[in-house]
């Protein structure tokens, strides 16, 4: 039997979190995941207004069983949400007007053995049916040579249970909305935390709602000059195949909705460069590990978070309209 508590202590504080909830938290299993002799729950879960005609967030972790504290970021802001509820009528107001989703634990036995890939060895970012033809990264940008090798892809003919349930999970309860954002958070690049956009398969193609993420970043540095984020398309740095984000977002354009997904990439390098043994763990490269950084990691998000809710909220407000060419444009010259 899995001992929870010290395999997957972030598995353990979800259900409690889930055992304590009031009725306000909605509950859902999308996937029971193999582990051992055991099966290892990915749980999606919903506060707010799940009508429809509001918009809504998505909070994502721990798609990379290695990068521990993505999980833990979302499960620290679904407790402050909890302990706020009762009391705040600001988030009261929130939840009556938007919906929050949390699908804190994408890779429980990747988690569990400690791995970056599933327990198939399925890198669950390099999964999708979606082809890079400019060039990927070597090996780093999805293989099929071996699941020995890191970043495989998986089959040609199916996803993965766990990335097939993220897939069906944000299609059912996104692309009926009129705008949504999705947050998903991973570490283990660079120094400095870093929003990442579509594309990952193409430096030359930039997404449909470039304008949008433009205005949304333009937002964020307006409202918060004092934060520190480096907010960019993820194809200046590195092109993949199978991306999840690419994926979804061109299913979207399907549908009459705007879906902005971002990926946190937290700077785990200056974790490192302040405590080098972290390097003699396969964990430290994506973990800050000292206690004091790990509770520093987890306060230093929660106004970007609060700020994508707003944002989401508020939509209608600063959606470009009119001035979307120029936007566009500013956007090109800044990135493309």
């Amino acid at each position: 039997m899995v001992d929870t508590d010290t395999m997957l202590p972030e598995l353990a504080q979800l259900q409690q979190l889930i055992d304590t909830a009031p009725p306000e938290l909605q509950v859902e299993l999308l996937a029971s995941i193999p582990h051992m002799a055991e099966r290892l729950p990915l749980y999606g879960l919903a506060l707010g207004n799940r009508s429809a005609s509001v918009p809504a967030v998505v909070l994502v972790g721990g798609i990379h069983g290695l990068e521990r504290i993505g999980t833990q970021v979302v499960l620290a802001y679904l407790q402050t949400l909890l302990n706020r509820l009762p009391w705040d009528l600001c988030l009261q107001h929130t939840l009556a007007h938007c919906c929050i989703y949390f699908i804190p634990l994408v890779n429980p036995a990747g988690m569990a053995n400690g791995w970056r890939a599933n327990g198939n060895s399925v890198d669950l970012m390099r999964n999708a049916p979606v082809e890079c033809t400019e060039g990927a990264a070597w090996l780093v940008g999805g293989q099929r040579i071996s699941r020995t090798i890191p970043w495989h892809r998986g089959r040609t003919d199916k996803m993965e249970t766990e990335s097939q349930a993220v897939a069906d999970f944000i299609q059912r309860e996104l692309f009926n909305r009129p705008f949504s954002l999705v947050l998903d958070c991973h570490s283990g690049f660079g120094t400095t935390d870093r929003l990442w956009f579509p594309y990952a398969k193409s430096r030359r193609e930039p997404i449909a709602h470039l304008a949008e993420m433009y205005r949304l970043r333009e937002l964020l540095f307006q409202t918060y000059p004092h934060q520190n984020y480096i907010f960019e398309p993820q194809s200046q740095h590195y092109l993949c195949h199978g991306d999840l984000w690419d994926y979804l977002y061109d299913l979207s354009l399907a549908h009459n909705t705007t879906m902005l997904p971002l990926t946190l990439e937290m700077g785990s390098w200056n974790w490192v460069r302040k405590n080098p043994f972290q390097l003699l763990s396969s964990l430290g490269m994506f973990h800050p590990v000292k206690p004091h950084r790990v509770r520093r990691v987890l306060r230093s998000h929660l106004i970007l978070i609060n700020f994508l809710i707003n944002s989401t909220m508020s939509y209608q407000n600063w959606l470009p309209q009119v001035n979307r060419p120029q936007l566009q444009a500013q956007a090109r010259a800044l990135w493309y």
